[in-house]
């Protein structure tokens, strides 16, 4: 599952940039099988936990993996909600370059990519440096949004195109979040307790 999303993402992304319409439908066409994975994964911890009946750190394990499939799911959704505006896009010139938006996609790619290995992995300092990480992705998000704002006062004609970016760094915003969010589950499934942020601790990401 973490693969398919990881591979949804860099698709939209690519979809956008050389707006390729086939490209961009096939993103729209593979979020059925996020969603089948997320169900069999769903399937599989239900039957654990009525059969093995689990404590501990087993119920952890398995009560944090029906969590993380949830925001796994809606990472899968998104990919598919910037694909549909896409299509919309495919037949108009762009207003300007696409720069901060790739660096979105790239920066939420290694979010997942580290939240799933974490778990795998049982790296909790990995798990932690994806949260962290997660202001990355923020940072580029208010850039995206200032660049939307200063189109719209050049023009009122680029309007449209302009809100249209800006949903689609929301939706890639919203995919750092959600990868946050399972690097904080595998810090519970770990650890047995939630991670609390330090805001005011400096930290390199």
């Amino acid at each position: 599952m973490g693969n398919a999303i990881e591979s949804s993402i860099e698709a939209a992304v690519t979809a956008l940039i050389e707006q390729n319409v086939d490209l961009a439908r096939r993103v729209i066409e593979g979020d059925k099988e996020i969603n089948d994975i997320e169900k069999d994964i769903e399937k599989r911890c239900l039957k654990l936990l009525l059969q093995q009946q689990p404590v501990a750190s087993d119920l952890r394990m398995i009560s944090s993996a029906l969590k993380m499939i949830t925001d796994m799911e809606r990472i899968g959704d998104q990919a598919s909600d910037i694909s549909e505006i896409t299509l919309r896009l495919a037949n108009v010139k762009y207003l300007k370059e696409i720069v901060h938006i790739p660096q979105m996609a790239k920066a939420t790619i290694k979010m997942v990519k580290d939240s799933i290995d974490a778990f795998v992995k049982r790296d909790l300092d990995l798990a932690v440096s994806v949260i962290y990480y997660d202001d990355v992705v923020d940072n580029l998000f208010n850039i995206v949004k200032n660049e939307v704002i200063a189109l719209i006062r050049e023009s009122a004609d680029n309007g449209e195109q302009a809100v249209d970016f800006l949903m689609i760094a929301k939706y890639f915003e919203r995919i750092g979040d959600h990868a946050e969010n399972i690097a904080e589950w595998v810090y519970y499934s770990i650890a047995g307790q939630h991670y609390e942020r330090k805001y005011d601790e400096p930290r390199e990401i």
